[in-house]
């Protein structure tokens, strides 16, 4: 069975663009799935497959993370205002969120929005900031959007375009009294960000547990250290292709 499935990965039929965006796409499903960021068959990751961000990929309603496969991904158009009723339509919150920012952020290619439990825990904080007290919190540091007004479910194209904004030119946003939502050029930095992001807010929940003052880092110090993670610019990728051949070893099946 392993054997068909790696031969379907490099079909000629499958060589397209749009079909290694989806595998990558599907691994990042099952390796959320596989660090326990998902929630019950809620939240959502999406991908552009167009230069304009318009089209893109996305998970179909309510199908578990563990289960999702390339072939399954939706193909979806920001502006096509017949999305909702289609009898295969997407989670209407998931439309909301994801459709106006692929068609608002140009550097939102990649989107991913869950509820982790240390990066939410956080997030539900009076003061969500990532303080820099270790080498992983201080890759966040001055880098992240913060969403203070949650108003309920985000079931509005109204919504949506608020987070957009709200966003700007970051590529992470702490959703208050919600998860996070990150986003990037690529699934491998996308998935790269998500886990820094939340064994960070796992660094500092564990931190703020022990009840003793924080060791915050200088600005300075802070600052340089989240330069140097952005120069490193090929320990994400190397990190999300180790993962993907983690995932063929134990289920292949999310490439098919």
């Amino acid at each position: 069975m392993m054997g068909n499935l790696a031969a379907l990965k490099t079909s000629s039929i499958r060589e397209t663009d749009e079909w290694q965006l989806r595998v990558d796409l599907a691994a990042a499903f099952r390796l959320a799935a596989m660090y326990d960021w998902h929630e019950a068959v809620a939240n959502h990751l999406s991908l552009a497959v167009s230069g304009d961000g318009q089209k893109f990929l996305m998970n179909p309603r309510w199908r578990h993370f563990s289960r999702i496969k390339a072939s399954e991904l939706l193909l979806l158009d920001s502006e096509d205002r017949t999305t909702m009723t289609r009898p295969d339509a997407p989670d209407l919150t998931a439309w909301s969120i994801h459709g106006r920012i692929h068609a608002t952020v140009p550097q939102a290619r990649c989107i991913i929005h869950l509820h982790p439990p240390y990066a939410t825990a956080v997030a539900s904080l009076a003061n969500p900031e990532i303080l820099p007290i270790d080498q992983n919190t201080a890759r966040f540091f001055n880098r992240v959007a913060v969403d203070m007004d949650y108003g309920g479910m985000a079931n509005s194209d109204a919504e949506g375009e608020r987070l957009g904004r709200l966003l700007g030119n970051r590529q992470i946003m702490m959703m208050g009294n919600h998860g996070v939502l990150v986003c990037a050029e690529t699934v491998a930095e996308a998935f790269d960000l998500t886990y820094y992001l939340e064994r960070a807010c796992r660094n500092l929940v564990l931190a703020y547990s022990t009840g003793q003052k924080l060791h915050v880092m200088s600005p300075a110090v802070a600052e340089k250290t989240a330069q140097e993670w952005e120069a490193d610019r090929d320990q994400f990728q190397s990190h999300f292709e180790e993962m993907k051949q983690i995932l063929d070893g134990q289920d292949p099946s999310y490439a098919s």
